[in-house]
């Protein structure tokens, strides 16, 4: 009999092969599980050297998947100058004029953190006197916009009013090619994760990752990767590229570094009259969606991809979109009337219960924001969708209910940066229906359980990722990626239960963060 490295011992573990907590331990050994058991048989596995952590009622669960982030995003939170301390444009310049000086001639000026709530920055006519050769970004906290200047616009072709990661996917070219600072900055967002059980992700990187997947390698070679990462592609500036693709499936073949495929947007937001509807916006009857949808583009590429076995994921928030999106995975390859490919929509925000009943029968993954009432109130929310669309319509929002009932397979992303992944808050809001401030549950019966919504945090986002046979659940022969949450959310009052903190992630059996 093996003797194990570490065994966890509580009194609440949360395999994620049923909605029941069970009392007992997990045995890990080298990088494996090798046993979960009643409290009685802990002792079988014990060795001389095995390290025994008692948890009490703590949580133990499968290591958790952010099935959405962009690292590519949250970096430029951190690149060039930081800006935080400034309480005015003119020690904004300052700042800034004292970091270029120390800069190579031909680099971009870049900056960070400045507070666009307390300063007003829309003239740019300083920043162009001061720098009228050199590309000058200066993005404030939260990365939502920027104070450029007119050259900066010129090379890099996108303004303050378009400040996204889409629009301004030339800039991140220049940034990812900077090694040591990317290098560093991905081990810092790793710790940032594992902080948070996070033992997986799923990241979106523009067109061919321009050059990160690099970095990647290196960290794979050199077993400093605390972060397991399927990337895909996202075409900005050409279409998708099959031919990456394959290159980067025979390029990463080992278990903490892969290619997953190809990622788009559809439609926009609601709340911009973006969001493609089935029926007309209430402030605006004579009108569907507000910017131009390109399916056919859409439909040819996901139709290419899936020929070849690859996967896509679209964005789509309204109804029509939501519903446009399965007419094109319809025509993808099925078995049994089932997708072949692990084809999923992302954000499905407001959606139509026949569309999710056609999602569960063709197998297409939710990719769902459980937090994404954390970012608005009530009162702000509310009036949107009563502005917008009518109440009548508005109680299909977030309809996380319908979609388990309909047996779609739920996952979990948080758009990172957007949100940063906190399983707790995940639970007060896709579970409680509550909005930050409290109050009364919106829509309550489009909640899930606290056991689906972790399922879907580890089995669902393991599934998503095609590792469902080696990670997502605690079972004898998998590998060791588990998350132990520091109170009991199944017992724990859930307008508390932010308060909930993780405590120790494991990945590949070994300890990534404690606090214990």
């Amino acid at each position: 009999m093996s003797k194990a490295d570490i065994i966890l011992k509580s009194s609440n573990i949360f395999t994620a092969s049923s909605d029941t907590v069970i009392s007992g331990f997990v045995a890990i050994s080298g990088e494996k599980i090798i046993a979960v058991g009643k409290p009685e048989n802990a002792h079988i596995y014990e060795g001389t050297d095995t390290k025994i952590i008692e948890l009490g009622d703590k949580v133990v669960c499968p290591g958790f998947v952010d099935v959405h982030c962009f690292f590519t995003g949250y970096v430029l939170g951190f690149a060039g100058a930081d800006l935080s301390s400034a309480k005015s444009p003119e020690e904004i310049l300052a700042l800034t004029k004292n970091y270029a000086n120390k800069l190579p001639a031909n680099k971009p000026i870049l900056g960070h953190g400045w507070n666009s709530e307390v300063i007003d920055v829309k003239d740019n006519s300083s920043l162009n006197l001061e720098f009228s050769k050199r590309p000058v970004i200066l993005f404030a906290k939260g990365g939502e916009t920027c104070w450029m200047n007119a050259t900066a616009v010129d090379t890099y072709h996108f303004t303050p009013d378009t400040c996204y990661p889409e629009a301004y996917w030339r800039l991140l070219e220049e940034v990812l090619t900077d090694e040591h600072f990317i290098e560093n900055q991905f081990k810092s967002y790793m710790s940032m994760l594992n902080s948070r059980g996070i033992t997986a992700v799923k990241e979106m990187g523009f067109d061919d990752f321009y050059s990160f997947t690099d970095t990647l390698e290196k960290l794979e070679k050199n077993k400093e990767l605390t972060l397991r990462v399927s990337f895909m592609s996202q075409p900005v500036g050409y279409g998708a590229n099959i031919a990456y693709g394959k290159k980067m499936k025979e390029r990463f073949k080992g278990t903490f570094v892969e290619f997953s495929g190809f990622n788009r947007m559809t439609d926009g937001s609601i709340s911009c009259l973006c969001g493609d509807l089935k029926k007309p916006y209430n402030c605006a009857p004579e009108l569907l969606c507000a910017q131009q949808i390109d399916y056919d583009m859409i439909e040819k590429e996901t139709l290419e991809a899936d020929k070849e076995n690859f996967r896509f994921s679209l964005h789509a928030q309204g109804d029509a979109a939501i519903s446009k999106v399965l007419d094109i995975y319809e025509k993808c390859n099925r078995k049994d009337g089932r997708l072949v490919n692990r084809h999923s929509i992302t954000d499905i925000e407001f959606s139509d219960p026949v569309d999710l009943e056609r999602m569960g029968k063709l197998g297409v993954i939710a990719e769902i924001y459980p937090q994404i009432m954390s970012i608005t109130t009530s009162k702000e929310k509310i009036a949107m969708i009563k502005e917008k669309i009518g109440m009548d319509r508005g109680k299909y929002y977030w309809n996380r209910r319908k979609m388990a009932d309909s047996g779609v397979i739920l996952s979990c992303g948080t758009d990172l940066p957007l949100m940063f992944p906190d399983i707790p808050e995940s639970i007060y809001h896709a579970c409680g229906g509550f909005f930050p401030e409290g109050g009364e549950a919106f829509n309550k019966k489009n909640t899930l359980t606290i056991s689906e919504i972790l399922t879907a945090w580890s089995k669902g986002g393991q599934y998503n990722l095609y590792h469902e046979n080696i990670l997502g659940t605690l079972e004898a022969g998998k590998l060791a990626d588990i998350a132990v949450l520091d109170g009991d959310v199944f017992c724990t009052d859930i307008r508390n239960i932010r308060k909930i903190k993780v405590c120790l992630t494991i990945v590949d059996g070994k300890i990534v963060f404690n606090t214990l």
